[in-house]
């Protein structure tokens, strides 16, 4: 299934699109796809509506709407640094020895097709498609990570836009170059874990104004998603709704050389994760 959310910021209604391709309105179910959906058991709740047949179809204006963001009001918002070697490499950063983790504010994440903002001050804007993972039940210290999987309600294409300046120059932490408005596209879609047999074999692909920039495979990743999620649980609780970006590869603005093209007014990003749907962003001045 593909969980979506459509309609304007601040009034965005729950879909979903079911195998045979037709959009399902999920108003009579729930108000939205939030902590509280996925903790309640939404993901098995919209399965069984939908094979009961008691879905109704969206109407013509739903196929019109904007694309927001896939979940609402993700609790947290978890990232991985350096997950995959070449991107390592090419930030001249030593391959960790474990994840780097670091964290977003969970309101600049925003819908796929929605502007990304070049903030103010900004000169190195950057790029960064990502698997975007999303937690459906509450992981807290898993013992192993053969059962970290369970917990996933579903995978999202991510962008996790990123100022390297404000990240690496501006006093040594990373979330103020992480965070500033809409400087995380999410989605089109959530594809629930169930169509996604391995988070590990996935294609994803990143264009500037049409020129290709990044070009891997989740297969390349350091640390999987499993063992991202394990470890993880065992520093804080992940919980329903949560939002797991699982790190780039190589191919961004920081790793060209000089002259660098990091993002200006303007620019169009288009991103892509097979079987995940597509992104595509204008750059705009904030």
């Amino acid at each position: 299934m593909q969980l979506l959310r459509l309609g304007e910021p601040g009034s965005e209604r729950p879909f979903v699109r079911a195998g045979d391709g037709t959009l399902r309105d999920l108003t009579g179910l729930t108000t939205d796809i939030d902590g509280s959906f996925f903790a309640s058991d939404g993901v098995a709740r919209v399965a069984a509506a939908l094979a009961a047949g008691e879905l109704p179809e969206a109407g013509a204006e739903a196929a019109r709407a904007r694309v927001a963001t896939p979940i609402a009001r993700p609790g947290k918002v978890i990232c991985v640094g350096l997950n995959y070697r070449q991107h390592a490499e090419e930030s001249g950063a030593a391959v960790p020895d474990e994840p780097v983790v670091f964290m977003k504010a969970s309101d600049v994440v925003v819908g796929p097709d929605d502007d990304v903002l070049v903030p103010r001050g900004s000169t190195k804007t950057d790029w960064e498609v990502e698997l975007g993972v999303v937690i459906g039940k509450t992981a807290r210290y898993l013992d192993s990570v053969e059962e970290a999987l369970d917990h996933v309600a579903g995978y999202t294409v991510s962008n996790d836009v990123s100022e390297r300046e404000f990240q690496l120059e501006r006093g040594g932490t990373w979330d103020k170059g992480k965070s500033c408005e809409n400087f995380n596209p999410l989605g089109p879609w959530l594809v629930t874990a169930d169509e996604v047999p391995d988070p590990q074999a996935l294609g994803l692909r990143l264009w500037v104004n049409g020129e290709k920039k990044q070009d891997s495979s989740t297969k390349d990743m350091i640390f999987t998603v499993a063992e991202i999620v394990h470890y993880l649980s065992r520093f804080m609780v992940l919980r329903p709704g949560d939002l797991i970006n699982t790190g780039t590869p190589q191919g961004v603005a920081l790793g060209q050389p000089d002259p660098k093209p990091y993002l200006r007014e303007g620019d169009v990003i288009e991103l892509e994760i097979d079987g995940l749907g597509r992104q595509r962003q204008t750059v705009r001045q904030a």
